[in-house]
């Protein structure tokens, strides 16, 4: 019996709910429930209730605007608790087209990956203007360098996850999940494919991207961050290296200088390379200590999944428990 939920974070989008959630098919091959829940992100307009008049199944609400990221989490968290076997996010203003969700839970029924990103194919779309599609090649090819993952398409919000997947991603971003799960799923050896999906014409301007410069320096950031967290002795290593190099140079000066007999004058050359080896020994000890904090951060997340699981199972035995009662 395999259960897919579909998740729709929203955040006052009672006008475009409606064709959002009838576009969502209701029978897929290899799927035997199918289910849609929807996250009120602190809306001010009626988007809860037009949600509970055109009957979705579950319903989160947050009592504030938290943002998209916090918001995904707290649908994941809901998708599993309701059962979910995979589940399905797309963006509540009817930007993805409903009938691709077959296409893109396939490769998870089938057992081919586990985590599925929807290409939007962006470099031959209509509705993508010259500046997203040079800001989705960007963030794709920054996503592909730091993380290794090859998807066309790494920013996209259309995607599907297995629930093993989200059981295992643990999502920390105030900003964004999209560009952090991949870095994350990557680096727990989660098969991530993607396939090719359409887009419908844009209902309203991204709330995501208000602001360019500043969309860009929260991706940006977001990237550094999880890089930081996932492969800080490449990172620390690195920026040792190149103080320490940096700093040869002045030191070679000085003692070619020296070798002379005009070391005196060239001394300034010695403290500034001395400085910079100082700086690089102890970034390589910084990028030590990050690496076994990296080690118990793991130890934690695993200690993590294995609450998760214990707590659904739970769960589970629990409602079985009750439902079997009721029926006595």
């Amino acid at each position: 019996m395999v259960k897919l939920i579909v998740q729709i974070p929203c955040f006052n989008e009672e006008k475009n709910l409606p064709p959002t959630v009838a576009d969502i098919p209701r029978a897929i091959e290899g799927v035997d429930e199918i289910e849609i829940l929807v996250i009120d992100d602190g809306s001010t307009d009626r988007t809860s209730e037009v949600a509970r008049d055109i009957g979705v199944d579950h319903i989160v609400r947050n009592k504030n605007n938290k943002g998209l990221a916090r918001s995904f989490r707290r649908g994941i968290d809901a998708c599993l608790s309701a059962g979910a076997d995979i589940i399905v996010n797309t963006d509540g203003d009817n930007q993805y087209v409903g009938a691709d969700i077959a296409a893109l839970v396939r490769p998870i029924v089938e057992e081919k990956a586990d985590i599925v990103v929807g290409d939007r194919q962006t470099a031959s779309h209509p509705y993508f203007t010259p500046a997203k599609r040079k800001l989705q090649r960007l963030g794709s090819f920054a996503v592909r360098s730091l993380s290794g993952v090859d998807v066309p398409d790494a920013v996209s919000g259309f995607r599907a996850i297995s629930r093993d997947a989200a059981l295992q991603l643990n999502i920390v971003s105030p900003f964004s999940y999209t560009i952090e799960m991949l870095i994350q799923a990557n680096r727990k050896h989660l098969a991530i494919t993607s396939v090719p999906v359409s887009c419908n014409p844009p209902s309203r301007p991204s709330r995501l991207i208000k602001s360019l410069p500043r969309f860009i320096e929260r991706s940006v950031s977001t990237m550094l961050r999880m890089f930081m967290m996932y492969q800080p002795m490449r990172v620390f290593f690195s920026i040792g290296a190149v103080a320490s190099l940096i700093g040869l140079v002045p030191i070679v000066r000085f003692l070619y200088f020296a070798s002379t007999g005009q070391g005196d004058g060239h001394i300034q050359s010695l403290i500034l390379g001395g400085t910079l080896l100082t700086i690089g020994f102890v970034t390589f000890i910084v990028g030590m200590v990050a690496d076994l904090i990296n080690f118990n951060r793991q130890l934690i997340e695993m200690t993590l999944e294995r609450v998760k699981r214990i707590e659904l199972e739970q769960a589970e035995r629990n409602s079985k428990a009750t439902s079997g009662g009721d029926r006595s």
